[in-house]
């Protein structure tokens, strides 16, 4: 299978880049092919400019791949630290740049969007690791866990892939040795148990 891994933080040493850095490990040991992006490092254009917005079509060869990578794959994984209850501005851009209508949704003919989407993605699972300083309490009690409706709802369901599991990794910031090896390890095996 064709498995598609972005990242989504800006520093290499981060945990964040620990946990891709597994997935992929666990993904290619299990077979798969990996198509792994780290936005960061490969200056990847978060702004929509005013045609490609109109147009649907880009000119950056860049966000080009992407689309055609994530038309191909069966699984997409996503990696991103919780900053203000969403992703990093850099994958928000990629998710307005790379999932665009016709990529990854459309609607039925005469539809003019305001209806349901046809989701067009191939992927058989979507897995999100996400990282966060914020206590699990009152992440749920506060804010609702805004990224789980996000990744979830409005943006894997929306684009056709129903199967839907993530995981966050928290509190990172008083986290031991101990704490984040056996996160790597939880995010292995979730890893291999959608992509044995």
């Amino acid at each position: 299978m064709k498995v598609s891994v972005i990242l989504g933080h800006p520093y290499e040493g981060s945990f964040n880049a620990a946990i891709a850095k597994t997935v992929v490990e666990a993904l290619r040991e299990n077979g798969h092919q990996v198509m792994f992006h780290d936005l960061y490092q490969e200056n990847f254009n978060p702004v929509i400019p005013q045609d490609e917005l109109v147009s649907d079509q880009t000119k950056d060869s860049l966000v080009a791949l992407h689309q055609q990578e994530i038309r191909e794959a069966d699984g997409i994984i996503i990696v991103h630290p919780n900053w203000w209850g969403q992703p990093p501005a850099i994958l928000k851009g990629w998710v307005d740049r790379v999932l665009r209508e016709n990529i990854a949704y459309t609607f039925p003919e005469g539809d003019n969007g305001g209806g349901l989407p046809i989701g067009l993605l191939k992927a058989k699972a979507g897995l999100v690791f996400n990282t966060s300083n914020t206590p699990e309490k009152r992440e749920v009690e506060i804010f609702g866990d805004p990224l789980n409706r996000l990744w979830k709802d409005c943006i894997f369901d929306f684009c056709g892939v129903s199967v839907f599991d993530r995981i966050m990794f928290r509190v990172v910031a008083d986290s031991s040795c101990t704490d984040r090896e056996e996160w790597l390890n939880q995010a292995r095996s979730m890893v291999s148990h959608y992509f044995p």
